[in-house]
């Protein structure tokens, strides 16, 4: 099993920039993919961004492609989310989630592990 704590969300002006950070514990997790997802009031949770265990695979969603940008540091078990240009509809609930299998998957109930979750406001 491996542990996630978010850290890193907040009130941003549109335009602006965060870098989340997903700090994972546990003797697996950096031959773990993880994935960074979020969830807007009243939507269905979303894939965001994944990466592989050793970081040499990312995949990102075609509408934060050019603007997001996701990254690890095995050597310190965290996972990062550096996010520019933000939008209004990027806000939600920012969640970073860990499965065992190779591949990076789009589907949330492909990953085993979760965060609690950080809060990402943009406004206009």
């Amino acid at each position: 099993q491996v542990q996630l704590v978010e850290s890193g969300g907040g009130l941003v002006q549109a335009g602006g920039s965060l870098r989340l950070s997903c700090a994972t514990s546990g003797r697996t997790s950096r031959s773990h993919t993880v994935g960074w997802f979020r969830q807007a009031p009243g939507k269905e949770r979303e894939f965001v961004a994944g990466i592989s265990w050793n970081g040499g695979s990312t995949v990102h969603v075609d509408s934060v492609k050019g603007r997001f940008t996701i990254a690890r540091d095995n050597s310190n078990n965290t996972v990062y989310l550096q996010m520019n240009s933000l939008k209004p509809e990027d806000t939600g609930v920012y969640y970073c989630a860990a499965r065992s299998g190779t591949g990076i998957m789009i589907a949330p109930i492909r990953y085993t592990d979760w965060g609690q979750g950080t809060q990402v406001t943009v406004s206009t």
